[in-house]
């Protein structure tokens, strides 16, 4: 069972520094700041941006990633939507804990879901690459259904992760999986964020046509990860078999993927759209790569949006 502990102090510092300190990427200061606990006693450190009271959304972000990268959301929705956000076990500001798995996913998920969120009260729920497999995994889940109004899956896959990559380029095959999985499994320390360093994490995650500022954004928060954090999630992902979730997942959902994604291609959307019981269409993003919700913000946020206005039956005093 999840339990609520105390808000958090402001002015805590971030594992690894701030990835990003200005400009559209920058997190903004949330309005709270809490600690949820998951199932097995992980500590997952949550911020709430936004009004009380207005409509939810619940950010979960990918494999590498934190509450940085949803940063132009959090600045866009906060303005009339209550926005959660979370660090996935690990990464940003929660704990190292090595206790990887996808049923710690959907613990996770849980505990944040049952910390903000009242009895009853639905949230649209948007799920970046490992983030949206957290969805998939958490879809039976009584929480889950108690709370999810909608779910944007951004990015994202179900099975067969390593074996569909195109970050190496050559013909799909057993060599072609097998120095996939030696790429993304490395243990290897990142470093710091080079030139190279942004040559090479464009090259994997991003379109070609990203802004120098997209990258340098990404770059940063990715180099942020531990790396035995880093390595554990992706012995998890290799294996990752989430078909099931899929047809578990009954709610509307929107399905985002770009055209140049090579950790998730496209094939991965479109089985997605295919499989799920009520998938409301699949959007797919010319050019752009794995970082959707760096990539395309604009386009995120507004599906996000209409998810909410579509879903969510917003109470006014006079409704009341």
């Amino acid at each position: 069972m999840s339990r609520l502990l105390l808000p958090r102090a402001r002015g805590f510092a971030r594992a690894g520094g701030t990835p990003v300190d200005a400009g559209p990427y920058a997190p903004p200061a949330p309005a709270r700041e809490l600690t949820a606990v998951s199932a097995d006693g992980a500590r997952l450190h949550v911020e709430v941006h936004g009004p009380q009271g207005a409509p939810a959304v619940v950010l979960a972000h990918g494999w590498t990633c934190s509450t940085a990268f949803w940063a132009a959301q959090i600045r866009d929705l906060s303005a009339d939507h209550r926005v959660i956000a979370y660090d996935q076990r690990g990464h940003g500001r929660s704990p190292v804990s090595l206790a990887c798995s996808a049923d710690a996913l959907a613990d996770d998920l849980e505990a944040v879901l049952t910390a903000t969120l009242a009895p009853g009260e639905q949230a649209v729920i948007a799920g970046h690459s490992m983030g949206g497999m957290t969805v998939m995994a958490a879809s039976g889940r009584a929480a889950f259904r108690e709370h999810a109004a909608a779910v944007l899956l951004c990015s994202t896959g179900s099975s067969q992760l390593v074996a569909a990559s195109t970050v190496v380029p050559m013909r799909a095959g057993r060599v072609r999986t097998w120095l996939t999985r030696r790429i993304l499994g490395s243990r290897a320390p990142l470093g710091p964020v080079t030139p190279l360093a942004r040559r090479i994490l464009k090259y994997g995650t991003m379109g070609t046509g990203s802004a120098p500022h997209m990258v340098e954004a990404c770059a940063r928060i990715v180099h942020a990860c531990p790396r035995a954090v880093r390595h554990a999630w992706s012995q998890v992902l290799d294996l990752l078999d989430l078909d099931h979730g899929v047809r578990e997942l009954d709610v509307p959902t929107a399905v985002i993927v770009g055209t140049a994604d090579r950790l998730t291609p496209p094939v991965h959307a479109r089985a997605l759209a295919a499989a799920l019981p009520r998938c409301t269409g699949i959007t797919e993003l010319p050019g752009i790569g794995h970082m959707t919700p760096v990539e395309a913000p604009d386009l995120v946020g507004r599906t996000i949006r209409e998810l909410v206005h579509a879903h969510i039956k917003v109470v006014t005093e006079e409704s009341a």
